[in-house]
């Protein structure tokens, strides 16, 4: 076979990394667009999340303080993002825009750590592998990424300390010292030659779980990475991953004992017992199994079947994987995941994308091994790199394809909707000072973050609704399309409802139209606040649901 010459490696390399760079650059544009209308990822997280999660942040600049008193304040347990979002907000002010920049940005950072993930992993760090320059063009190209790495949801955060924490498992190095040696002298050499990276790995960690509890579930890759790096020694791997481990839980339970448990401790519980939930029986249990493979097609309809050909052909040959340990750590990365998720049954396409990523990383690396590795004459290898280019092309066009159609066809109707309520209410105020300007809605959150009004939840808070309404009195109701049974029961006794306006928005046919009601009182009742049970009501609620599953607070 004709050998390749090195400057057209060179130039499939550059063409490869050019394209990833041009397609991160898109994600950058139309930044306050709508998750894409009619696309095939149904995600109600579109309508939610951002502000949710980024609440502690908004109602820090907004209000003056981030907590607000038997409302939904997921910040207490997960304080990564919205820490993150406000060191933004302080410099830009609460946007839409400024948050959905930043995810942007750790997007990019994703691809970096990406590329260097697998870079690294042979040795030679001056001439990049074929597999991490087409890692990173296959994730920035691909249309899954791009509309859920542009929303500011925790998953991404989520992913690249995840990465970060490979990275700093990588680093590791085995230790071999004299014989006869004592044990404390080992260990104490081991720590030595790895305290950089050890340290690096005992703060990821808890950043991991502080940034989304679920977190748990991706640490066996990282514990896997780290026992391979020290060379497939168990008492090495337990000399330096032990002090690891013990930072990690450290710095969580300084975290958990210093502001959580004293202050915070009914707002930590409401959310993190929502992971004790599982919507998994013995009857349902291969269904919800082969419902979660099956919606892995969300991830690409070419590149979930070359993942799952390449989870089993790595599995065929798991003996010799043991030279390539970064594949089985994506496999753990992802079956890992994959398992909570169907554990939970809670199958939305966002939670997905913590399992898309390592199954795009892992298409590569393993065609690699595959048609690369195993082939000693250089002209055979010459040729495995043009195929295993052509192959990653074949991927990433149709994929960039779709992704440009995105970028071309934006739309803008959730700011909107939520525009013309804020101005609703503005003209509102004017007319009458004394009625509340605050908003009560699932949305409302997202109301905040796209416009600044202030705003409490209706579904999700550790005050029941009821006491909820007593005790703040909103003055106005943002419904989709009708008001719940639950919700006007809890609004009746205490106000007149008047729908005052209509404003069409997003593609859900449940979900499209959002509607303004306001709120005048009828009588004054002393409020009696009832706390809700820790775990939320996961059955109560149509939010972040999908058909026939169970609801997921985060």
């Amino acid at each position: 076979m004709p050998h390749l010459p090195k400057p057209l490696t060179r130039a499939l390399h550059a063409f490869m990394l050019l394209g990833a760079a041009i397609l991160l650059g898109l994600h950058a544009v139309h930044l306050t667009a709508d998750f894409p209308n009619h696309s095939r990822w149904m995600d109600w997280s579109k309508y939610t999340d951002e502000g949710w999660y980024g609440d502690g942040a908004i109602r820090h600049f907004q209000l003056g303080h981030w907590y607000v008193h038997g409302d939904f304040n997921p910040a207490a347990a997960l304080p990564v993002w919205p820490f993150l979002e406000a060191l933004v907000f302080h410099f830009t002010g609460v946007s839409l825009v400024s948050a959905r920049a930043l995810t942007v940005a750790v997007f990019a950072c994703i691809l970096a750590a990406s590329w260097l993930l697998i870079a690294r992993r042979i040795g030679n760090r001056t001439q990049a592998p074929l597999a991490a320059s087409s890692a990173v063009l296959l994730l920035a190209a691909n249309p899954f990424c791009f509309v859920f790495m542009r929303l500011a949801i925790l998953e991404p955060l989520l992913i690249l300390f995840t990465l970060l924490s490979l990275l700093a498992a990588q680093s590791f190095r085995p230790v071999s010292g004299p014989p006869g040696q004592s044990w404390l002298a080992a260990t104490f050499i081991a720590i030595h030659r790895n305290l950089l990276p050890m340290l690096a790995l005992g703060l990821l960690l808890p950043l991991m779980v502080l940034t989304k509890t679920t977190a748990i579930f991706l640490v066996p890759a990282v514990a896997w990475l780290l026992f391979a790096s020290v060379g497939y020694r168990f008492l090495t791997f337990l000399r330096v991953g032990l002090p690891a481990a013990t930072l990690g839980l450290g710095l969580w339970l300084l975290y958990f004992l210093v502001l959580i448990r004293p202050h915070f401790l009914l707002d930590y519980r409401y959310l993190f017992s929502a992971n004790a939930y599982t919507g998994i029986t013995r009857e349902n249990f291969a269904d919800v199994l082969l419902g979660t493979v099956k919606d892995g097609m969300w991830m690409g309809s070419i590149l979930y079947p070359l993942a799952l050909a390449a989870v089993f052909f790595a599995c065929t040959r798991f003996r010799r994987m043991r030279n390539y340990p970064l594949i089985p750590t994506l496999i753990l990365w992802a079956t890992g995941y994959a398992a909570f998720l169907a554990y939970h049954n809670n199958l939305q396409p966002r939670y997905y994308l913590v399992v898309a990523v390592p199954f795009t990383l892992l298409v590569p690396v393993v065609l690699e091994s595959l048609f690369v590795w195993q082939m000693p004459r250089v002209s055979s290898q010459s040729f495995a790199v043009l195929a295993c280019g052509i192959v990653i092309l074949a991927i990433a066009i149709p994929d960039a394809r779709e992704t440009l159609y995105f970028v071309r066809h934006p739309e803008y109707t959730l700011v909107e909707a939520a525009k013309q309520v804020h101005d609703y209410i503005a003209d509102d105020l004017k007319q009458d000072p004394n009625h509340n300007p605050l908003v009560l809605s699932i949305s409302g959150s997202d109301l905040s973050l796209m416009t600044g009004i202030h705003s409490i939840c209706d579904d999700f808070g550790t005050l029941e609704l009821q006491d909820r309404i007593n005790q703040y009195r909103p003055g106005w109701y943002v419904a989709w399309n009708e008001i719940d049974d639950d919700k006007m029961d809890a609004l009746t006794p205490l106000f007149h409802i008047e729908r005052v306006a209509a404003f069409p928005a997003m593609d859900d046919p449940d979900r499209n139209l959002m509607i303004l009601y306001r709120l005048d009182p009828t009588i004054v009742t002393p409020a009696h606040p009832r706390r809700r049970k820790p775990t939320p009501r996961p059955l109560r609620t149509k939010v972040g649901q999908q058909p026939s599953t169970t609801q997921l607070v985060h």
